[in-house]
């Protein structure tokens, strides 16, 4: 009871203890709440399409807050989403009319009316993916401060110098598209484990780098 206390940072703590970086992932059930309430914020926050991106960042941000053991309330979260809807709604209208045209291009491809139909299938799901990673990543690098365009091209950057990121946020983009088609109502959970995975995919630990306090 000791050391979950001191894990957790609700006990006191031994002679040399270091806080953790992520004292917030010791907290068991309760992180798993906070991921569907994230959600559900996310959900609520991208009905308008164009604030999705927003929304995205606002759950990163949170989860990011509240894995710190920093303060997480809920009306930080509603202020950024009005702090990124703006540049939110631009990013939102290209990729869906991106998105539109590959989806196009993949039900062409399906008629058979296409020569290299298959290929084409191919290189379009691939583009949603690769669009889907690119908003994650970038929902993962927002700032208030800096904007979305600092953010897609840090994202870009990060993505580029760490393909391992890339693979993991890719399969994150396939889990959400697989439960969303499967079973619409699971979306709503499912992009708050998007969102966690936002935050959890860069924080891993790589061979080479120091181990890091989680």
């Amino acid at each position: 009871a000791a050391a979950k206390a001191e894990l957790d940072g609700t006990g006191p703590t031994r002679a040399g203890w270091l806080p953790h970086v992520w004292p917030g992932a010791h907290t068991g059930f309760a992180l798993w709440g906070e991921v569907l309430l994230a959600g559900i914020m996310i959900a609520l926050a991208a009905l308008p399409i164009l604030t999705a991106p927003a929304a995205l960042a606002a759950g990163v941000r949170h989860l990011t807050r509240y894995l710190r053991g920093e303060s997480s309330q809920w009306r930080v979260f509603w202020a950024d989403v009005r702090s990124g809807a703006v540049g939110s709604a631009g990013i939102a209208l290209v990729m869906a009319v991106v998105a539109g045209v590959l989806v196009v291009d993949i039900q062409l491809a399906g008629t058979g009316l296409l020569p290299a139909g298959g290929a084409i299938a191919v290189i379009g799901w691939a583009g949603l993916v690769a669009l889907a990673v690119v908003l994650l990543a970038a929902a993962g690098q927002w700032e208030a401060s800096a904007g979305w365009r600092a953010a897609l091209a840090r994202a870009v950057a990060h993505l580029r110098g760490d393909l391992g990121s890339a693979a993991y946020l890719a399969c994150t983009a396939v889990f959400v598209g697989v439960v969303a088609w499967m079973l619409p109502p699971l979306v709503v959970p499912a992009l708050g484990c998007a969102a966690l995975a936002v935050v959890a995919i860069p924080a891993r630990p790589r061979k080479g780098e120091p181990e890091r306090l989680l």
